[in-house]
């Protein structure tokens, strides 16, 4: 297998995006990066955005898109408006980032998600575009069945439905082994988040944290897993100096 191709969750440069987007996109493609995976468009259109990336040599193929679960009347018209914006860009997958599960959830409240997640799906891939779910800790932990939320969600949706991104460094702080959980869904995890998390519970730089990362990247070689995305969402130093630093750990060690 070869490796996957290693890009930056543009979450990871919130903070900058928000004042200039399309200048953070060229400062992203500076540090060397050539995959980006968008978390919102800040305004801006999908034509200037498109052009923006193509200027600066990036390649997106995914893109986080939140799902409009307070307004139910809306989630169809919110989510074909998200779906044709994005169609636009030809970004290939299209991934819910999160999803408002109780706390010690019921098996009804897993299949409430299952099924919104369902609904999504089906109006996702008949614009063509894939269809996947980005975890937290709490779809690594059980629901009150004693069943794995991540495992209910595997087995009510099939691989053409739903496909997964899991984030390495939320599974490990759910108390899972990254490792094992790539390997038990290869064939469906296109995508991976790196995240790292220290002790006291903030992430981190790649390679400073929790996550054993030599176990974690080779079962993601092996399992062919095509994207690895950098993600972090607080620093020690700047959001651009960690995106720095992380490219550096990757680029060390033969991945870029």
């Amino acid at each position: 297998m070869s490796k996957p191709q290693v890009g930056i969750q543009l979450y990871s440069v919130r903070d900058r995006s928000e004042k200039d987007f399309l200048g953070t996109i060229r400062e992203i493609a500076e540090i060397g990066y050539k995959n980006v995976e968008l978390a919102g468009n800040y305004g801006v259109s999908a034509a200037d955005l498109k052009k923006a990336l193509a200027d600066a040599g990036l390649n997106v193929n995914s893109v986080h898109v939140g799902l409009n679960v307070q307004e139910p009347d809306k989630f169809e018209s919110d989510l074909n408006e998200k779906v044709a914006y994005y169609k636009e860009l030809g970004i290939k997958r299209f991934v819910v980032p999160y999803y408002p599960l109780p706390e010690n959830p019921s098996v009804e409240d897993v299949n409430k998600f299952a099924d919104t997640l369902k609904r999504a799906s089906a109006i996702v891939r008949a614009a063509g575009l894939e269809f996947g779910y980005h975890n937290h800790a709490f779809e690594f932990k059980p629901a009150q069945d004693g069943k794995l939320v991540i495992d209910h969600l595997a087995e009510q949706l099939s691989a053409e439905e739903l496909t997964f991104e899991f984030d390495l460094g939320w599974v490990k702080v759910a108390g899972q082994d990254p490792a094992a959980y790539i390997e038990k869904y290869a064939g469906r995890l296109p995508l991976v988040h790196a995240k790292d998390f220290k002790d006291d519970g903030k992430d981190t730089e790649i390679g400073k944290g929790s996550v054993d990362w030599d176990s974690a990247l080779a079962a993601a070689e092996k399992a062919g897993v095509e994207y690895v995305i950098i993600e972090q969402e607080q620093y020690d130093v700047s959001s651009l100096e960690s995106a720095k630093l992380n490219y550096a750990w990757f680029k060390e060690r033969g991945w870029i």
